[in-house]
């Protein structure tokens, strides 16, 4: 995750800069559940609304949170499919609260009402997260569902009414794209307290439906869209909080950024980034999945790392006799391709690793979702590893 708006502050109030320091364990996103309501066309775990059997009962995850909380693990992001389909999500929720885990809850918003809104308020979650993938239909396309739109944002507002802080998180794609505009507009006028951009992963259905992301052009607008709201957000004094995901060339792509806008910034930046080192998966980011099996992030289903069941969290998390793990736990990583030859390699980190085992089968390989230029990497230009399928012959612009 890439902090925006943390960084944008850099620029106006620079802090120390000091070595990069990993928190004592890693932030888990915990799939409590698989069934979902709704049918996403990006779903990473490719959830349906039926009911999958072998998921954890309540009282086995209270014993895997013991397990996290002696690991040191700060912070709980619970979600699913749609985590309030767990008839015991509030237990668990509460459970997770009160051991003293920063819990966020990660919904789709369509099953919030007056009544869970009240539960989630008493609860004391520290984030709320609903994700909305652009405006009206739009969404409602994405999603699968007439009206879902209305639904969640419905649950936004039930949510933000009662003091509860609140997030949307926006996947892009080449048929969302030209709606981020409006989307940052939405968070101001909603009152909405935090926007996460995603860009779209490998990974599920997302996987499937890969070729309809976005274009490095439109990324690359997109970005400039990201960092000129911010700007502007920070500048009249309206608090937001801005991060993206999925990316980690964002850092990069901001450094330029800012050597553009703010030259005199350039140098404490590129330190700020370096301290922060891009991806995390592995080290600072894990993922249990409805079943228990642990990955080295939520894009990682596809490769298990063991069960909580059989293993420990804490034992599971910290074997490296697994090649990927190995290789995502060593610092720095060996990254071939791009990603060996890029002079910024030091904030990068050498981006989403599961976009390049999607295209290439290496782990390894360079990321081919990095929309910088060879020229502005310092890389050789010889040919790269390619993003296909993808549909051909579409013109997208973002914004104006």
């Amino acid at each position: 995750m890439f902090r925006v708006s943390q960084f944008i502050d850099e620029i106006f109030d620079p802090s120390a800069v000091g070595p990069r320091r990993d928190p004592p364990g890693p932030v888990v996103i915990w799939n409590l559940i698989r069934q979902c309501n709704l049918l996403c066309k990006h779903c990473y775990t490719i959830s349906a609304d039926k009911k999958f059997p072998g998921e954890l009962s309540t009282e086995e995850v209270k014993a895997v949170m013991a397990d996290l909380k002696a690991f040191h693990v700060p912070a709980l992001i619970l979600s699913g499919g749609e985590p309030l389909l767990r008839p015991d999500i509030f237990e668990i929720s509460k459970h997770a609260v009160n051991m003293g885990f920063h819990t966020a809850l990660s919904s789709n918003g369509t099953l919030i009402d007056e009544g869970v809104a009240d539960r989630i308020a008493e609860i004391g979650y520290g984030y709320v997260g609903v994700s909305v993938d652009g405006i009206g239909e739009t969404h409602n396309t994405f999603r699968r569902k007439e009206n879902c739109f209305d639904e969640a944002m419905q649950g936004l507002r039930l949510c933000r009414d009662r003091d509860q802080k609140i997030g949307l998180r926006f996947t892009m794609t080449e048929d969302n794209a030209h709606e981020l505009p409006e989307m940052l507009q939405l968070i101001e006028d909603e009152g909405i307290d935090r926007f996460y951009f995603s860009h779209l992963n490998y990974a599920g259905r997302g996987n499937h439906n890969r070729k309809d992301d976005a274009m490095f052009q439109t990324t690359r607008r997109a970005m400039e869209i990201l960092l000129d709201k911010t700007l502007e957000w920070k500048k009249r004094g309206v608090r937001k909080e801005v991060v993206t995901g999925n990316n980690d060339a964002d850092g990069i792509f901001m450094l330029l950024w800012v050597e553009k806008h703010f030259p005199e910034s350039a140098e404490h930046i590129a330190g700020k980034l370096e301290q922060w080192g891009g991806n995390a998966s592995g080290v600072n980011v894990a993922n249990i999945d409805n079943l228990g099996v642990v990955h080295p992030d939520t894009m990682w289903w596809h490769h298990s790392l063991g069960n909580v069941k059989d293993r420990p969290f804490s034992e599971i998390w910290m074997d490296t006799s697994d090649p990927l793990m190995a290789g995502l736990k060593q610092r720095p990583r060996k990254i071939g391709g791009r990603c060996g030859e890029c002079k910024f390699f030091d904030i990068c980190g050498g981006n989403t690793r599961v976009r390049a085992h999607r295209m290439s089968n290496d782990f390894w390989a360079e990321d081919p979702g990095c929309y910088l230029h060879d020229e502005e990497i310092g890389a050789s230009g010889a040919e790269r590893l390619e993003l296909k399928p993808f549909s051909a012959g579409r013109t997208v612009t973002v914004g104006k």
